[in-house]
């Protein structure tokens, strides 16, 4: 079968034309950002979630990065929706990257071309087909998100991703499936590739981004859900210990979803299952995103499915 064509600097290229040299100042140094969006296919048809933040995002990690891109954020927001129409998929998950290509392997990336890609491909639930009914275990990591002032944790940035595979490789390999990572400072921050909620007393807690948090765009979502439900929301440094003594847990990320966690380091959660709360806002969330109900404006319809066209 022929897999979707990638927006490349401007044009649709073969899935296979898609290469990097190996002397990429990215294959060496990490420099690239990204995003992770989704398309659903909705009650009302194709609908990409949350597309304009997410390509606002993209751009304000570029400027973070010192990264002049030659395409505006309309402009990269047509190329998602063009991409998705070639592919012929009704719902996808959708990877824009800005790297930085061949030029130099100085350290310095600015003498460096600047390539920009935009693939889609079927991808179904991030953390298995159950995780969002029974849950998911996890452990508290052994490797921390890193110092304010190091990384910048605003940008979605390649390289930041170095320290988020280390805590998905322990956590699976010792038997779970996700890690939460603490601060430089002891307090809760993050998934390896999810924010994280915790509940109790029906208000829900979350860290702050000054705990070099990426501002997650589900986390903002759940937010916003959760307030015009009538719940509290609190944005503050938590302990280690508060995630034992919760009555709910869960991940929010645009791969995740929103996925309950029922057990860390072994503890219980709660009653070990999906919570009410959680499951108040899964179903928010899923009516928005697969029912197509949005109020918000949140959701951006792809104008037509287009049959899959003949590739570049």
């Amino acid at each position: 079968m022929m897999k979707p064509r990638i927006w490349h600097n401007g044009r649709l290229i073969r899935h296979e034309d898609a290469t990097i040299h190996v002397l990429s100042h990215v294959v060496h140094y990490g420099s690239s950002v990204f995003e992770g969006i989704r398309c659903y296919d909705t009650a009302r048809g194709s609908a990409v979630f949350r597309l304009q933040d997410h390509m606002r995002r993209l751009l304000d990690s570029a400027v973070i990065h010192r990264m002049d891109v030659p395409y505006d954020q309309p402009e990269l927001e047509h190329a998602v929706l063009e991409t998705i129409q070639s592919s012929g998929l009704a719902s996808c998950y959708i990877r824009p990257v800005i790297l930085r290509g061949e030029g130099t392997l100085n350290v310095n990336p600015l003498q460096s071309s600047l390539e920009t890609y935009i693939a889609v491909f079927e991808w179904g639930a991030y953390l298995g087909d159950s995780a969002l009914e029974a849950g998911i275990d996890v452990h508290v990591a052994s490797w921390n998100r890193m110092a304010p002032n190091t990384h910048p944790s605003l940008a979605k940035g390649g390289g930041n991703y170095m320290n988020a595979s280390l805590v998905k490789m322990d956590a699976l390999l010792n038997g779970y499936a996700e890690g939460i990572m603490l601060s430089v400072d002891g307090h809760l921050a993050e998934g390896s590739g999810e924010n994280l909620f915790l509940v109790r007393d029906g208000v829900l807690f979350t860290a702050p981004t000054s705990q070099s948090i990426l501002p997650g765009i589900t986390r903002s979502t759940v937010i916003r859900l959760a307030r015009d439900a009538g719940y509290e929301v609190v944005e503050t440094r938590l302990p280690r210990e508060s995630l034992y003594v919760a009555d709910e847990l869960f991940f929010t990320g645009t791969a995740a979803e929103v996925t309950p966690i029922r057990s860390v380091d072994r503890r219980t959660i709660g009653s070990g299952r999906r919570g009410l709360v959680t499951s108040a806002l899964q179903r928010a969330f899923f009516e928005v995103v697969k029912g197509g109900n949005d109020p918000y404006g949140w959701l951006t319809p792809v104008p037509f499915r287009a049959r899959m066209v003949a590739t570049i």
